[in-house]
């Protein structure tokens, strides 16, 4: 099977997507505009061949970078885990007639207006919305909608943009932040716990899925400095408290029409137990939320996401033996991390149970903790018992401090 993956070597997990294909006997041909001698050598070893573009977002030269540096090769899958390249990997399976996301599709995982209007017809629960292009509009849909609500990007990911509002005046000091964003949805602020449904899917059939909890929800991490973000993968997906959000989950796999490959769906579960939408990508969550998955399971899951490209079957029965919980750091001060306390001795407390220490180390330049969820890194820590899990979770967001000056 030849596949094409789509910037093999970027971000931080395509390396270990693209070492899943080949491990599963996939000839893997990638395209990206870094330069050959700059891709991990990892993903050196596992392409096949590498068409290097001096932009990946010029569709129309990746074309042509593909037609004659691949001449020959029949592609039988186009593959892409990274939100921003969802609708080139669509515009390129048309051109070359390889079956996955079509153009349509991937538009409606893009566009959230898009996106919700589809689920809005199959009768999913999801926030009431509007898309507007001017500030006119925007005030026309926040008094239709009412406060609070939320503002974001259409074509976002993440976070990144968004912004709840709580009146008119909170709207009047938001909107000049926006100005960069072309088309913006105002939405219907959800007030619940908001929690993930990722997928492993194979010809609309969901093979794996995972369920995390953001603790708090991201817009609240976003707006306060201080807090350390935690998601936590869970174990006990039979919870009853999950159940309805789960089911959700697959419905809007059906609605959307998608086939094969990685889903990430985050949704509210309010207190009166309602489950309500909140928005799928047709990719794999960020900032390490795939090795959450890995050390849950104790599994390789780039490898079987690999299989499910090339065999169209999950080889293995999958165990949930751990909740996991990832707790992201944000360094207090400015410039490089001059030194990290309590880590040593959460260490000692916690042994076995911490799996990785991916935390800035002192002479780091500290990282802007709105652009990026991992800030200044990160502790991820594993526990059968969930209580056990946010308790340790918790004191490595109290007790573990970065300092940069």
């Amino acid at each position: 099977m030849n596949v094409l993956i789509l910037s093999p070597g970027y971000p931080a997990d395509m390396p270990e997507f693209t070492r899943g294909l080949a491990e599963c006997g996939a000839n893997v041909f990638g395209v990206g505009d870094q330069q050959p001698e700059q891709l991990p050598p990892q993903v050196r070893r596992c392409l096949s061949a590498y068409v290097h573009v001096s932009s990946l977002w010029d569709s129309q030269q990746v074309i042509a970078a593909i037609h004659a540096q691949l001449r020959g090769h029949t592609l039988d899958r186009i593959e892409c885990l990274w939100e921003p390249g969802i609708m080139l990997a669509a515009e390129l399976r048309q051109q070359f007639g390889v079956a996955g996301l079509t153009v349509e599709q991937a538009h409606r995982f893009r566009d959230k207006e898009a996106m919700k209007l589809a689920l809005d017809a199959a009768g999913i629960r999801t926030p009431h919305h509007v898309a507007v292009s001017s500030i006119a509009a925007c005030w026309e849909a926040a008094d239709r909608i009412g406060y609070p609500l939320v503002l974001k990007p259409i074509a976002g990911a993440g976070s990144a943009d968004t912004y709840r509002v709580a009146s008119r005046d909170e709207l009047r000091a938001v909107l000049p932040r926006l100005r960069h964003v072309p088309t913006v949805s105002v939405e219907e602020f959800i007030d619940g716990e908001e929690y993930t449904f990722d997928t492993i899917t194979i010809d609309n059939e969901v093979a794996y899925y995972n369920v995390a909890w953001y603790r708090p929800r991201p817009l609240i991490a976003r707006s306060h400095e201080w807090i350390s973000p935690q998601v936590i993968a869970l174990r006990d997906i039979a919870n009853p408290e999950l159940q309805a959000g789960i089911k959700m989950g697959h419905d809007v796999i059906n609605a959307l029409g998608f086939d094969s490959g990685f889903t990430h769906m985050e949704w509210y579960r309010k207190a009166d137990g309602e489950v309500v939408f909140g928005e799928i990508g047709a990719r794999p969550p960020g900032a390490h939320q795939v090795d959450q998955m890995k050390f849950a399971c104790d599994f390789d899951v780039f490898r079987v996401w690999g299989q499910s490209v090339t065999s169209r079957q999950l080889e293995m029965t999958i165990e949930r033996r751990y909740n996991v919980a990832t707790i992201y750091k944000r360094a207090q001060g400015m410039g490089r991390i001059s030194r990290i306390e309590g880590a040593g001795q959460l260490q000692q407390r916690f042994g076995e149970h911490v799996v990785w220490n991916a935390l800035s180390q002192p002479g780091t330049p500290r990282r802007d903790w709105l652009q990026t969820l991992v800030s200044d890194g990160f502790v991820m820590l594993r526990h059968p018992d969930l209580a056990e899990t946010l308790s340790m979770a918790d004191a490595v967001g109290s007790e573990l401090h970065l300092y940069a000056d």
